[in-house]
């Protein structure tokens, strides 16, 4: 690890690290967040009765869309070629977990469009079920395990 932070130039200027040399490896990154809701809400969301429609579809696919724009959103973020892109949901007594995986073959890792299509998935499923809960609660967004590149695996605890 460099003790100088990675996006300063020498004068200290923001700028995208050259990961040009950096070896093309398969890389893999999960994130998860979760969302809490009334169990009205969650029940007409399960039943497909949401006002706005299929409100787990159209987060799914937000979910993919974001992961492939992360460069548009995150500043300095390398654009990627991502391999695949998964947005799964888990049902809970008093709301909906995200889980999202990111790959790609590439020299640089996908943590970040893993987190981004978490986040976008978990934001699409407030828009579409607001109109049953306004006080819906997103949270515990965070990365759950990566693979690839120099720093090897990791998993959160």
């Amino acid at each position: 690890m460099t003790n100088r932070p990675t996006h300063l130039d020498e004068s200290g200027a923001a700028h995208m690290v050259d990961v040009g040399a950096k070896a093309a490896t398969g890389r893999r990154a999960v994130a998860g967040g979760r969302i809490t809701m009334t169990p009205e809400a969650l029940a007409a969301i399960r039943a497909g009765d949401a006002p706005k429609g299929d409100v787990q579809s159209t987060a799914r696919i937000a979910g993919i869309m974001a992961a492939k724009r992360t460069a548009e959103l995150i500043p300095l973020c390398h654009p990627l070629a991502l391999t695949s892109v998964a947005v799964d949901f888990d049902w809970e007594a008093d709301g909906i977990s995200v889980r999202a995986t990111a790959a790609t073959t590439g020299p640089t890792g996908v943590e970040i469009e893993a987190l981004t299509a978490a986040s976008v998935a978990l934001l699409t499923l407030y828009d579409m079920a607001k109109a049953l809960d306004r006080a819906m609660v997103i949270g515990d967004i965070r990365l759950l395990e990566k693979s690839g590149g120099r720093s090897g695996d990791w998993r959160a605890a």
